[in-house]
């Protein structure tokens, strides 16, 4: 089971008939052109595909052919549609060329095998006639992971979808284990393991539309981390077609064989291979779930509750902490317009309770066995009560439950009335976690100032922490400001180096889940070092002698 691409938008997130959150007449345009200081809100709609005219293939006849007798003709396509649908991934940077129509980068076809060795046979034949050849699952990729860029200037280019790749091979209950391919969707694969009693548990926001091989190549994170583990936790062993033949990495529990060689691939961002396989770690469903809110009365005492948590090995599923910016901008956001006096007395009654400064919501979540999650909720309640903590109940964790995935949808209403939404994340120690948060916040917000197209025009910049470890967690930034119509991508490179400089300057690593793709290129050098680079890129000639898989992203 897979999602019939000419449903999609090509130029934005999701299905093209999904319900518009924020359509011309809601009352928190209002809200937003205030708070970011402009005096309206401009109209920036996309361009259609009917207006743009895609480059000339650069693929030969011969080769076309050959394609199609490895895949079959219909899985061969070269029309406008699939090659704009497959020319970016979905990041803010992608869409303002994607929306703009400007699709030089576009792949000159795109390429759907149905099985591990057609898969093989594509990229050997890439490899023979030095074509660049991009893996491509649901696109997903907000650090240009995907985009299709040519080996050298005037290089043909070929993308592999990996979206017919979709069986589960095998459900191993005794080990806990389940073997899959790689183009599988989320939703697909939850479904199946699900009708067997078991999950894997990744719940990344893409999930609706990003695939089991996409999680892995980029060492993604679900929203349920704390329980199931970010990619490189959970995959056992995996299956790359490389330019070499099949490399099948090793799938016992645990080796002082060398190196374990799946940290190699989880990360890889296909520049090593097209991963046509993962076994990876399966769980029986939970017997139950809690989810609820907590509010704080800062942004460090939350911090210190989810240190508390980790380190009282208390089993969570999720310990999800907003900071003060981020609290208000959803709440207002939410209900906007709406007022009224339930939310004066709310606003009345936390007042009362000391909370009218600046608070911070935390949602944290539990699932497994009836027992497990009753206790583990009553410990993480106290450690947040000694904080100062004021228990929200059930209602707040089951709101964000039911519209997790829904967030991504704002931005192209937002993109449509001239305001950029970004986000960028990043890891630190806990002793690290508040200069971090305080030093990036000051650095996107400069930066925004500085690139504004209007004298008193300011961003909005908010972060959560999302997952957390024994030594440290991450931080999520997202900030929504006014574009510079004029010079669109230069405002974003100016924001997106300056905040990725004082990561770089203050011990955060340039990507906690999203990966390096094309975006993060030049800060990794710094982060692996001189020896490590040299690792990397040895691994690389020694895989893709010729460069051929997915150029330009990971190591540049």
């Amino acid at each position: 089971m897979t999602i019939d691409r000419t449903t999609l938008r090509w130029n934005g997130w999701g299905p093209v008939k999904q319900d518009n959150p924020l359509p011309d007449d809601a009352p928190q345009w209002a809200w937003i052109a205030e708070a970011l200081g402009v005096s309206r809100l401009a109209s920036t709609p996309a361009k259609p595909l009917t207006d743009i005219r895609l480059p000339h293939c650069r693929l030969s006849e011969d080769i076309l052919g050959k394609l199609r007798g490895i895949t079959g003709g219909n899985q061969v396509r070269t029309d406008d549609y699939e090659r704009a649908f497959h020319a970016r991934g979905k990041s803010y940077h992608d869409l303002l060329y994607l929306r703009a129509g400007k699709l030089d980068m576009a792949p000159d076809a795109v390429v759907y095998p149905r099985s591990a060795d057609e898969v093989l046979a594509i990229v050997k034949l890439c490899a023979e006639e030095d074509i660049a050849l991009i893996p491509f699952g649901g696109g997903s990729s907000v650090v240009g992971g995907v985009n299709a860029m040519p080996k050298s200037l005037g290089g043909a280019v070929l993308t592999l979808d990996t979206t017919l790749l979709t069986r589960i091979i095998q459900i191993d209950k005794v080990s806990m284990t389940a073997r899959v391919e790689a183009g599988i969707y989320g939703p697909a694969l939850e479904e199946q393991l699900q009708n067997h009693g078991v999950t894997l548990g990744h719940y990344p926001q893409s999930f609706q539309l990003s695939t089991l091989g996409g999680w892995v190549a980029a060492r993604g994170a679900g929203q349920q981390s704390n329980r199931y583990g970010k990619a490189e936790k959970w995959l056992v062993s995996a299956k790359l077609a490389t330019p070499k033949g099949f490399w099948t990495t090793e799938a016992t529990p645990a080796s002082a064989a060398g190196p374990n060689l799946n940290q190699l691939v989880a990360g890889s961002e296909g520049t090593l291979g097209v991963i046509v396989e993962a076994t990876v770690k399966i769980h029986d469903l939970p017997e139950r779930k809690d989810y609820r809110g907590y509010l704080f009365k800062t942004f460090a005492q939350g911090v210190e509750a989810a240190r508390r948590i980790n380190h009282a090995e208390i089993p969570v599923a999720m310990v999800r902490l907003s900071d003060a910016p981020e609290t208000y901008f959803f709440q207002a956001l939410s209900s906007s317009g709406s007022g009224g006096l339930k939310s004066k007395l709310q606003r009345m009654y936390l007042k009362m309770k000391g909370f009218d400064d600046a608070p911070c919501v935390m949602l944290i979540g539990h699932e497994g066995a009836k027992e497990t999650v009753i206790w583990a909720q009553e410990q993480t309640e106290e450690i947040c009560r000694r904080l100062g903590a004021l228990a929200l109940g059930t209602g707040p964790g089951k709101r964000w439950y039911h519209s997790r995935f829904n967030g991504p949808a704002m931005r192209d209403p937002m993109m449509d009335r001239g305001l950029g939404v970004e986000t960028l994340e990043t890891s630190t120690r806990w002793s690290n976690i508040a200069n971090l948060h305080d030093k990036v916040v000051e650095a996107i917000s400069n930066a925004i100032a500085a690139n504004v197209p209007e004298q008193n025009a300011r961003g909005i910049v908010m972060a959560h922490v999302s997952h957390s470890y024994p030594d440290g967690a991450s931080l999520y930034f997202t900030f929504v400001f006014p574009r510079q119509l004029d010079r669109e991508v230069e405002q974003w490179q100016a924001i997106k180096r300056a905040a990725s400089d004082t990561i770089e300057m203050n011990g955060g690593t340039i990507s906690h889940h999203h990966g390096v793709g094309a975006d993060h290129v030049p800060w990794l050098g710094e982060e692996k070092g001189e020896i490590g680079m040299s690792i990397l890129k040895a691994t690389k000639r020694e895989m893709d002698p010729k460069g051929v898989m997915n150029p330009g992203k990971l190591l540049g």
